[in-house]
């Protein structure tokens, strides 16, 4: 705790001060560009890995970066009310220019849809979180046979947690509003990955169907 107070003395006396009339001009508004979905790891930071100042990131965060497909979050609204109500309010009342969703290295989460079902078992909600991104964890295993890297563990590291962004930017487009806009142009959907270790970022390339390095 006594970090914490530091770090809300520190804001107050330098940060805030650096950036005193950009936090008046927000006191009533807020006119974000991009709504940016991220996970919950604690590593993962948005406003640093993209220098963005208060106001300009609409941020959601969950296990995992994922977007509930538009059906399952009316038919699972317990658990996904919160993504759901936060994607639409950004679209529809603050009209996000972009969307990002970002996932990166080392992911929990991605690990977590590789669990045995003992070790789900011990973690409901988590489990019942995880059952979207199911499909990911079947192509996963297909492409990893595909590639004779059925042990490769690395491998299927790095497969799942870009094969999960690809997933989301598909269940993203399910939501008719979402799609509306993209297709009209007025909404930019971003697939990101970021590693960690070596603060290299790469956007996926969907005519390519890779992702490539733009750090």
């Amino acid at each position: 705790m006594l970090n914490l107070v530091a770090g809300l003395i520190k804001f107050r006396t330098q940060d805030y001060e650096e950036h005193k009339n950009l936090f008046c001009r927000l006191k009533r508004r807020q006119e974000p560009h991009t709504l940016f979905i991220a996970c919950s790891d604690s590593r993962v930071v948005p406003e640093l890995i993209t220098k963005s100042l208060p106001g300009e990131l609409f941020v959601v965060r969950n296990i995992a970066n994922i977007v509930p497909r538009y059906k399952q979050a009316h038919e699972y609204i317990a658990t996904t009310s919160a993504t759901t109500a936060a994607i639409e309010y950004a679209v529809k009342i603050l009209k996000v220019k972009s969307i990002i969703i970002c996932g990166h290295s080392n992911c929990g989460g991605c690990s977590a849809i590789h669990y045995p079902e003992k070790v789900l078992n011990e973690i409901p909600a988590t489990k019942k979180w995880l059952e979207v991104s199911e499909h990911v964890k079947t192509r996963v295993i297909e492409e990893m046979k595909a590639n004779g890297k059925t042990k490769d563990l690395e491998f299927r590291e790095w497969l799942t947690e870009q094969m999960n962004i690809v997933e989301q930017i598909k269940h993203l487009l399910t939501y008719p509003y979402v799609a509306e806009a993209f297709n009209k142009k007025e909404l930019e959907i971003i697939g990101m990955y970021y590693t960690i270790e070596t603060g290299e970022v790469y956007i996926f390339n969907s005519e390519k169907s890779a992702f490539e390095l733009v750090n």
